[in-house]
């Protein structure tokens, strides 16, 4: 049967069912066209299929290195760390080393990785720079660090070469001594103006503000007032909507951030900017500390362990 408009791949919610590929394929599907949620079969395969289902498609399409939203089908099993599906794609005829998102080709993605030794090195100056090595190395290094903490309902801002003395002043914030943390930790539905109680930490390379219980600490107010002549990187664990965040620089420019998946990579986006989206994919938490260059050596400032506690001024934080 010929493949037809009408036929696109309604019937695939399992990229791994080999023979479910097989039969929407025999009922007409086009492998070349996009599937319900607008990406291609062969992308939706490399992301989060099967090697097998890869190896199919693979065969059928016009184009094993078409482009989609500016990448290809293995750009997309790289960044998400399918290397049985990117080797199924390299066997099919993909290239590795094909230029894209601001020159982060499949096989330099792979360099940053878990397997850098995914693709043989066209040349010995295809590498990582020195400054994508040690990014890569800190990313190695924070990520452990920092464990795997529980931070659903919490609310970060990471300010870069800022005292949390100097932050502080910025936020006209005075101690909370009169406050019961613990008791806060508890029950913090119960206690009033639970909201305007943070707590800050100096770290290495600036200070961490923290709130476990809300969203305060990433509200623009705060982000704002802290960032004048730096940047700060926020964040909210929202437990109905997963996390998101802010970044503000300079006290004025703030630009909304998502934690990224492989199509949600912004195709115009630095290099840098697709290498932090990269090294820190399901880790908001350690993404907001490196954008920061704050160097942590455990979860403590994050989680308020360490936190000296402050009452903020009653006002719009949201302004």
């Amino acid at each position: 049967m010929a493949a037809t408009d009408d036929v696109r791949w309604w019937g695939v919610n399992d990229w791994t069912d080999l023979n479910l590929v097989r039969a929407e394929l025999a009922t007409g599907a086009d492998p070349n066209s996009d599937v319900p949620v607008f990406e291609k079969p062969l992308h939706a395969a490399a992301d989060r299929g099967s090697p097998e289902v890869v190896a199919e498609l693979a065969t059928r399409v016009d184009d094993v290195d078409a482009e989609n939203r500016g990448r290809t089908a293995l750009w997309m099993a790289v960044f998400e760390g399918r290397t049985d599906n990117a080797r199924a794609l390299v066997s099919a005829g993909a290239d590795p080393w094909r230029p894209m998102m601001a020159g982060w080709s499949p096989g330099r993605l792979s360099l940053a990785g878990p397997t850098p030794h995914l693709f043989p090195l066209p040349s010995p100056d295809a590498g990582l720079s020195e400054a994508e090595a040690a990014a890569v190395a800190e990313a190695g290094r924070l990520i452990p660090a920092l464990g795997d903490l529980y931070y659903d309902g919490l609310s970060l801002a990471c300010v870069a070469d800022v005292s949390a003395t100097e932050a502080t002043a910025r936020l006209e914030a005075a101690p909370a001594d009169d406050v019961d943390i613990e008791a806060l930790y508890e029950a913090w539905w119960n206690t009033p103006d639970a909201d305007l109680i943070i707590g800050i930490t100096d770290v290495p390379g600036g200070c961490v503000i923290t709130q476990p219980w809300g969203n305060t600490a990433s509200t623009p107010g705060v982000i704002k007032r802290v960032s004048p002549g730096t940047v700060c990187y926020s964040m909210y664990a929202n437990p109905k909507g997963g996390s998101s965040g802010d970044v503000a620089r300079d006290g004025a420019v703030i630009t909304a951030w998502e934690p990224c998946v492989a199509y949600t990579v912004p195709t115009d986006a630095l290099a840098e900017e697709i290498l932090a989206a990269y090294l820190y994919r399901g880790h908001p938490v350690a993404f907001c500390c490196a954008g920061a260059d704050l160097r942590l050596a455990h979860a403590g400032p994050i989680i308020g362990s360490s936190a000296t506690w402050l009452r903020l001024p009653k006002r719009d934080w949201w302004t």
